[in-house]
């Protein structure tokens, strides 16, 4: 029995748009695990306390304030850097979602996602960036994080914008090694444009690191 030749057609672009489809949650998959590795690996390390962190950024707000937190044996401790104080104000994005950075040769960086309404980026535990390792506070603080800041604080001097939805940042480190950033009241353009600063720096710092 002959087959019509529009009805092969037909199947054929059916047949196409699964592989697609496939292929997509093929990527998806792999991307899901890269993060889940990446998270199992930050819990595992014995240096690095989630609960830790989590009491420090539940205390009470100031302007500025650093906080020692409970060092791991045999490492230094961790301080945690507030720079302005945190806020209640919701994040226009799913906040159950994941987000892994990558070196344009799939090197895992970071992991970002969404808790409590602010922003956690967690760089990769196994390459220890450090805070002095350029371009970190030359680039990433001072002309995004800062800047950000800095553009709030105007707003708020000039009755634009309240105090409570002004940008802040916090780093909690041990010794020199970055072990998460929490970022507050980040709309979504700045997020796009977060994640593309994040990500160069953390990429810029590892070129570092692997040449020295």
């Amino acid at each position: 029995m002959a087959v019509d030749p529009e009805k092969m057609k037909s199947l054929i672009a059916f047949k196409k748009r699964l592989e697609d489809q496939l292929e997509k949650l093929a990527t998806e998959t792999k991307e899901v695990q890269d993060s889940l590795d990446t998270v199992n690996s930050i819990l595992l390390d014995k240096g690095f306390k989630r609960c830790d962190i989590k009491e420090v950024s539940e205390a009470p707000p100031s302007m500025t304030k650093e906080i020692v937190l409970p060092k791991a044996e045999s490492e230094a401790p961790t301080v945690f850097v507030q720079r302005s104080p945190p806020s209640s104000a919701s994040i226009p994005i799913d906040r159950e979602s994941v987000i892994p950075l990558k070196t344009m040769t799939e090197e895992p960086l970071a992991i970002i996602y969404f808790e409590k309404q602010s922003v956690h980026v967690l760089p990769d535990q196994s390459k220890n960036f450090s805070v002095n390792t350029p371009p970190f506070e030359n680039f990433l603080v001072e002309k995004v994080f800062e800047k950000m800041r800095e553009k709030d604080a105007e707003l708020v001097k000039s009755k634009q914008l309240s105090q409570e939805k002004m940008f802040a940042y916090n780093i909690a480190r041990e010794g020199e090694h970055i072990r998460e950033i929490v970022i507050h009241n980040v709309d979504e353009e700045r997020l796009k444009e977060l994640k593309s600063s994040i990500r160069w720096t953390l990429e810029k710092m590892y070129e570092k690191m692997k040449s020295q």
